[in-house]
Formats: structure tokens, sequence, C-alpha cells
């Protein structure tokens, strides 16, 4: 029998597989198709100049460099994913950790869209959903084609760990 601590370590990994889904998602495109990856060193930048009071930012190029803003941006990036593992738990149970179908995860990813077109676009300066970036409609596409990739990679981790280790 599976404890609270199992399943719940097992969504925390779902979050991270999706994650690592997305990033070999945006390897694949940078190295193929040449379209650039996220820049984690400017999220890291972001969040680095939040204990300094700045907040939002008119351009993180012109924001004050952070010591490390590479590493927060990556730690930042992972932390994320697998808290969204650990609410696609918290919303659905145990009982779609140990049999997972995808359109949760997917719809899961799909809403919370939201955060980087409310709050991260905005607050670096890109305006709501992109709308100061060169071509907003390709900025919004993109976020939500990530998203997507990435609900794909929280329903394909929790299918591989069922097969691995089912939960009794």
């Amino acid at each position: 029998m599976s404890t609270a601590a199992d399943v719940l370590f097992r969504a925390m990994l779902v979050g991270v597989g999706g994650t690592v889904v997305l990033d070999l998602w945006a390897e694949f495109l940078a190295r193929v198709m040449g379209v650039p990856a996220t820049n984690w060193a400017m999220v890291g930048r972001w969040l680095g100049n939040m204990p300094r009071g700045r907040f939002v930012q008119r351009s993180m190029t012109n924001a004050e460099p952070v010591n490390g803003e590479l590493a927060v941006g990556w730690v930042a990036h992972y932390v994320i994913g697998t808290l969204y593992g650990v609410v696609l738990f918290a919303v659905l149970g145990a009982g779609w950790i140990a049999q997972p179908t995808l359109l949760p995860p997917m719809i899961l990813a799909w809403v919370l869209v939201v955060t980087p077109y409310c709050i991260m676009m905005p607050s670096m300066g890109a305006g709501i959903a992109g709308a100061k970036t060169p071509k907003p409609n390709v900025t919004r596409l993109r976020a939500l084609v990530a998203h997507s990739v990435f609900g794909l990679g929280m329903y394909a981790t929790a299918l591989a760990l069922t097969r691995v280790t089912p939960i009794a």
C-alpha cells in the first residue's frame, strides 16, 4: 500500500517530468527549427530583483543583473513545474496518480498559461500576454504550445510511473 508521502513524491515527479519534457521540446525547437529557448537568466534576474523591491521591469535586459541569475531562473523553472504536479494531485487526488488520463493535466496546463500571460510577461516588460513583444501572437502561441507540451509531459510521466511502480 502506498503512503500519502509516496503519492505526494510521485506527484512531484510528475511535475519534474513535465518540466523535463518541456525542456527537451525547447531544445528540439532551438536546434532543429532555430527557435530561441527561454532565457532563464532573465527569469532569475526578475526574481532576484524582487527582494530589492523591484517587482516590475520595463525591460529585462536593462534590469540590474543579479548574481547567479541563470541558476536562480533554472531552479525557479523546476520548482514551479514541481508545484504544478502537486497542484494536479491536490485537485484530482491519488486516483489520478494511480490511473492517469490525458485531459486533466492538459486542462491544468492551459489554465495555468494565465501565469505567464498575466504575471510574468507584464512584470518582465513584455506587456499582458506579450502585447509589447515584436510578434505578440507568436509569443502567445509559443506560451500556449509550451504549456501544452508540459501537460503532455506530466501525463506521460504519470503513465510511465504507473507502469514502473503501480500504486497499490
